[in-house]
């Protein structure tokens, strides 16, 4: 597929996305969310070589600022339900992705924005991002997973509030809550997200894509999250990464998995 909303580089095995629509703060529309469904669920589904994947925005001002309100303007019930699961499928993608995927985040990080941001497994914001999903100010609500993983991250509480009223928070509030796993400078940022996927990459790949199947499991109603997790040690204990790992470690040294 030839993007246009995204620009797409490998920078030491780690893949970079980057939203490349800056002029309308990077919100996401149609065409944005078919390249990322068609990024994550064919062109890099099958890759065992890469390390994982940063997505961030284009710009200085937004990581995603929503998405694009002018295509909400002509849809009925049906065309509204039916765009809501189109984009749940895609942030599963994203969620479900078997490398570590950590959104950078800088500036305003709102509605479609905030929701793509929680489906990444880890984020790291600047300073100067805000979060927020102020659906409400538009008579809607959140449709891409906003109001059950906003839930999942801070708790009921102050998700209910935040959905409720609109309110953005602070890069600071959402560390503090739980939201983000860290805060740097503009200037730091991908540097930190980077180091966070060479340090998982380090782990034995296998276990990595293990671990987040089973931590998606606690949040899955059709799944046991607890069941997950023996048939995901199980798995994982029939590997030669296993062997590698276990081997490694009895003789003080470093493994070398390799993915098996």
């Amino acid at each position: 597929m030839e993007y246009t909303n995204l620009l797409v580089e490998e920078q030491d095995g780690v893949m970079i996305l980057t939203i490349n629509r800056e002029r309308a703060l990077n919100a996401l529309n149609k065409q944005t969310m078919s390249e990322l469904g068609h990024f994550f669920g064919v062109d890099a589904a099958g890759r065992n070589d890469i390390k994982g994947v940063i997505i961030k925005g284009a710009g200085d001002k937004a990581f995603v600022a929503g998405a694009d309100i002018k295509e909400f303007l002509e849809i009925d019930a049906a065309a509204g339900a039916e765009m809501a699961k189109n984009g749940q499928d895609v942030f599963f993608l994203i969620e479900r992705f078997h490398k570590p995927v950590i959104a950078a985040i800088n500036g305003f990080t709102l509605g479609g924005g905030c929701e793509l941001a929680m489906a990444c497994h880890m984020r790291v914001a600047t300073d100067t991002a805000k979060f927020g999903q102020p659906e409400v100010n538009l008579g809607l609500i959140p449709g891409y997973g906003g109001t059950q993983r906003l839930i999942q991250y801070i708790g009921k509480t102050k998700a209910v509030e935040l959905l409720m009223t609109g309110d953005m928070l602070s890069a600071e509030d959402a560390l503090r809550l739980g939201l983000v796993n860290y805060v740097v400078s503009y200037d730091e940022m991908m540097d930190k997200a980077k180091s966070l996927i060479l340090k998982v990459a380090k782990k034995g790949p296998i276990a990595i894509a293990k671990v987040i199947e089973a931590v998606n499991a606690y949040f899955d109603n059709d799944k046991e999250g607890f069941g997950a997790e023996v048939d995901c040690f199980g798995d994982t204990c029939g590997t030669e990464d296993f062997k590698i790992g276990a081997s490694a470690f009895i003789n003080k040294e470093k493994p070398k998995f390799t993915g098996k």
